[in-house]
């Protein structure tokens, strides 16, 4: 069976049909018995159809705008993640190596060849993407080649090197010049290309990484180092250090806890803005749980869990605001009844909608707006049960005559393009 045998059906769909079916073929036969040199073979071939079938989703994905303006997403990315269940930052990495693979044509054959693995494939990109503008459309395409051709034996770590240096190889004429603006250019997309993440672990920790540039790591090197000198050591708070970790600390965890001194030193008066009101994390828990001595408490910003103890020791520090619940989880005096919503029905809508409330957006509540269900010239009220927290893109899109939306079970909204 080919990808084109099953009449009326698009060549791309009927192959993603094909390798389904090819799949299940084999989903009950167990590798064990495999003798060595075909498990090799196996592996091989394996990964040169994942390039391959990388490449066809990349090339589809490419060309998915249609898809995100008829269901109403932000992009062809934030679909893709909605409705597969992704990851909504690695989707957009997708997304943008796919829009780059449109004029890398080189990376992508390679890809469909099997030779260029989509991580490969980020890497070439990412170094053709940061030669010098002068560089003419010739030495990039030599560049690519030369990359392309690498990839057979070099991994994605080994080629970042050598993308770096690469018009040693293809120009150069010009290399020694562009080197004396190399730091500077360095300088500048470190500024450009910083970034900070967070993954929550599900057991009370948090991963942190990213990726700053030195002067900025640096500094906050020498800020930590501050909380972490022995002759500064008062000013770690010990007490909440683990008992086997609080003499003696390893520093990497001494800059952990540093950084959590940090951040309680921090002057919130000089902090801008958020959410249309004064920089705060809110702390929610009902009045049994603040009475308790063993309780949970919710931190707003994602929903994370910490103990009612901790709870106590955070709403003893500025803008930091303990918001206690009542039994059904209502808002206690929080305010209402004006044109605008205010600061404190603010605070009430991130408590409640925790983030924009169109289907699939991920935008985090300090980052939303508030929208009357029903326009205040039309007579609209605005009391919470009136209101709900959209993004600004979801915003204009709820005023966008070309959309309709409806109201899911769960209070979320669902937007439909107009036929």
């Amino acid at each position: 069976m080919t990808a084109t045998a099953t009449s009326g059906v698009h060549p791309i769909l009927a192959c993603a049909g094909v390798i389904a079916d090819a799949l299940k073929d084999v989903s009950d036969v167990q590798p064990t018995f495999m003798s060595p040199a075909d498990k090799k073979a196996a592996l091989l071939q394996i990964a040169a159809n994942e390039a391959a079938q990388a490449e066809l989703r990349l090339r589809v994905l490419a060309s998915s705008d249609d898809v995100a303006d008829e269901t109403g997403a932000r992009d062809a990315a934030a679909w893709v993640s909605h409705a597969t269940r992704a990851d909504p930052l690695t989707a957009r990495a997708d997304l943008h190596l796919a829009k780059a693979l449109e004029d890398r044509p080189l990376v992508a054959a390679g890809m469909r060849e099997g030779q260029v693995s989509q991580a490969q494939a980020r890497v070439i990109v990412a170094g053709l993407d940061a030669l010098p503008d002068e560089v003419g459309p010739d030495v990039t395409a030599s560049a690519e080649r030369e990359l392309v051709g690498y990839a057979a034996d070099f991994r994605p770590k080994e080629l970042r090197r050598l993308a770096r240096h690469i018009l040693d190889v293809v120009a150069p004429e010009i290399a020694d010049e562009e080197a004396g603006r190399q730091l500077e250019a360095e300088e500048r997309r470190a500024r450009e290309k910083a970034s900070l993440r967070f993954r929550d672990l599900g057991d009370g920790r948090t991963r942190v990484w990213g990726v700053l540039p030195t002067a900025v790591a640096e500094r906050l090197k020498v800020y930590l180092q501050a909380f972490t000198s022995p002759r500064s050591s008062e000013r770690l708070d010990t007490s909440l250090v683990p008992r086997d970790c609080s003499t003696n600390l390893r520093q990497d965890r001494a800059y952990a806890w540093a950084l959590a001194a940090l951040l309680e030193a921090l002057d919130p008066d000089n902090l801008p803005e958020h959410g249309g009101d004064a920089t705060t994390v809110i702390v929610t828990m009902t009045l049994e749980q603040l009475r308790a001595e063993l309780a949970a408490a919710g931190l707003l910003s994602g929903g994370e869990e910490i103990s009612a103890s901790e709870a106590r020791r955070l709403a003893c520090q500025a803008q930091i605001i303990p918001a206690v619940l009542g039994g059904r989880s209502e808002v206690l005096e929080l305010g209402r009844s004006q044109r605008l919503a205010s600061r404190a029905q603010r605070k009430a809508l991130r408590l409640r909608d925790r983030g924009c409330r169109a289907e699939g957006c991920t935008v985090p509540a300090a980052w939303t707006e508030a929208h009357h269900l029903k326009p205040w010239s039309e007579g609209g009220k605005t009391d919470l049960n009136d209101l709900i927290s959209f993004c600004n893109h979801d915003h204009h899109k709820i005023h966008d005559p070309a959309y309709t939306h409806e109201f899911l079970a769960n209070g979320d909204v669902r937007f439909h393009r107009r036929r």
